[in-house]
């Protein structure tokens, strides 16, 4: 079995005059990113490795998340192919993964993720929110031969607030 768990980037501010990549996130962006990483901790599966897109705004999102989790970072890459908002370079980046990986997490973009855990998955999701996580298992040992997976695992910040 093949685990994938993908969390989009935590609300991203517009307040500074800086690139696309360079943006930071929100106060709601981490608080957010904190909520998730708590709520997946209580009942979340052992994460093997981690990747990470290089805008600040996912990197800082996984950051959080895997502090919370005491992981590793070791066992945590960040990859330009994961700047990706139409899904095929992060398809590929998936497909491509080592199969010693059983379950990996990617923190990265829209629109790339809403089209991804919608392919993937079997529970159609309208828009993976930011901050929102999605967790689809594959019976399959490889990679490779992905296709349609059980959508395991759905936590958006709106569901964690009162």
């Amino acid at each position: 079995m093949k685990h994938l768990i993908l969390m989009r980037h935590g609300k991203s501010s517009w307040d500074y005059q800086v690139s696309d990549k360079d943006r930071p996130l929100k106060e709601r962006g981490i608080n957010d990113a904190h909520l998730v990483a708590e709520k997946y901790g209580q009942e979340g599966a052992k994460i093997d490795f981690a990747f990470s897109s290089p805008a600040n705004r996912a990197l800082h999102t996984s950051m959080i998340f895997l502090r919370n989790q005491g992981f590793d970072l070791n066992n945590f890459i960040i990859s330009s192919e994961l700047y990706d908002f139409s899904g095929s370079s992060v398809q590929g980046f998936v497909k491509r993964l080592d199969n010693d990986f059983d379950t990996v997490m990617i923190f990265g973009h829209n629109y790339a993720f809403t089209s991804l855990v919608n392919t993937w998955g079997d529970e159609y999701i309208e828009n993976v929110p930011t901050s929102g996580l999605v967790h689809i298992k594959f019976k399959t040992d490889d990679w490779a031969k992905i296709s349609k997976g059980t959508t395991e695992k759905i936590i958006f910040p709106k569901h964690l607030k009162q």
